[in-house]
């Protein structure tokens, strides 16, 4: 059980707050009244009002910004499955090449072609610069 002392003490302190209310309402202190007046309620206020608008405005900028990437990313993906779609019909295009014998002695040959006339083609550009130096 808590002794004697710990239940005055609480039932005055509950008495100093039960005290304080009037009608609904706190009744305010002499010391406290003073400290604060309407003039420094009034600023607070407005400093709050001002932070509202700014932190409306830097919401709204946000949602601008999140909206306009939004918009970004989905041309982006539109293109990308685009792209998407090109390649692939490369690929089995390829495929159906590479699946036929004859065609893939065609792509051999054509292969053998290009290689050939790029070692031509290197030779022919080291002999002109050992010729003009």
């Amino acid at each position: 059980m808590k002794p004697m002392s710990y239940r005055r003490e609480h039932r005055s302190s509950k008495s100093a707050i039960l005290d304080g209310l009037e009608e609904g309402g706190l009744r305010a202190s002499s010391s406290y009244s003073h400290d604060i007046n309407e003039h420094d309620n009034d600023k607070a206020v407005q400093s709050l009002q001002d932070r509202v608008v700014f932190l409306k405005r830097l919401t709204g900028d946000i949602h601008e910004e999140v909206e306009s990437h939004n918009r970004l990313l989905d041309r982006m993906g539109n293109h990308m499955d685009a792209s998407r779609g090109i390649l692939s019909g490369t690929m089995d295009r390829f495929k159906m090449v590479f699946e036929k014998k004859s065609s893939r002695r065609m792509c051999r040959l054509v292969a053998y072609f290009v290689v050939s006339f790029l070692i031509i083609y290197v030779l022919f550009r080291i002999r002109r610069i050992f010729m003009h130096s």
